[in-house]
């Protein structure tokens, strides 16, 4: 997976959000601010005119450049934990001008560790974490197998998707939508669910580049 690679993912994160803006507004209008499709849609609008106006030559340089982009534009909980967890995850890439699966199950690892140390959130806490960490439980498990990458990333993004939902049946016990307690229970995260939307992102991607003809991830 090159710089086109990474670039045609957050492209296709900055369409999936846009398109579903509105939803994840709602989502959030139950439990937090009401702001979180829009936050979004705006950072990743921003992510997308940012590098149109840049050519960053390797993955890592490409996702330090979306996550400081992130921070800049995007306020609240989401901005800064988006954008650090993908500036962590160019760290973690370096200099490296393609990518395999298992660099970036690494790098994903990396982002996951960024948004807990920042967060202070876990599992069952009703956040981002539980659809980003059964995702990168999914792909580790998937590199120690051996598959393809795009059958892998299909399986952390179900993961992330089946962990979304699952937020439905949790309180929360962080940020804004902790305030409600148990009225909490019965809104899906909407924190979880752009994580899920993100990595299905990924998986597109990387299934629509593995199709002949097209540049393969």
């Amino acid at each position: 997976m090159d710089t086109r690679f990474f670039a045609a993912w957050l492209e296709e994160c900055a369409r999936v959000v846009h398109e579903q803006r509105e939803y994840l507004t709602r989502l959030d209008a139950a439990i937090g601010d009401a702001d979180h499709g829009n936050n979004l849609d705006r950072g990743f609008t921003g992510i997308r005119q940012a590098l149109a106006e840049n050519a960053p030559k390797t993955p890592g340089s490409l996702l330090a450049l979306a996550g400081t982009t992130l921070v800049r534009k995007v306020g609240g909980a989401s901005g800064p934990l988006y954008g650090s967890a993908l500036r962590q995850m160019g760290k973690a890439l370096g200099d490296a001008e393609t990518v395999g699966l298992a660099e970036l199950t690494g790098a994903l690892e990396t982002g996951l560790q960024t948004v807990r140390r920042l967060g202070g959130a876990e599992v069952g806490d009703k956040t981002m974490v539980d659809a980003l960490a059964p995702a990168c439980v999914a792909l580790r498990r998937a590199v120690e197998e051996g598959v393809k990458p795009q059958e892998a990333l299909s399986r952390a993004a179900d993961a992330a998707d089946k962990g979304a939902k699952d937020t439905v049946s949790m309180q929360a016990r962080k940020g804004r939508a902790s305030y409600l307690g148990p009225r909490s229970i019965g809104h899906q995260d909407p924190g979880a669910t752009s994580t899920a939307l993100i990595l299905a992102a990924l998986r597109d991607v990387a299934v629509s580049w593995a199709e002949p003809g097209a540049a393969g991830p």
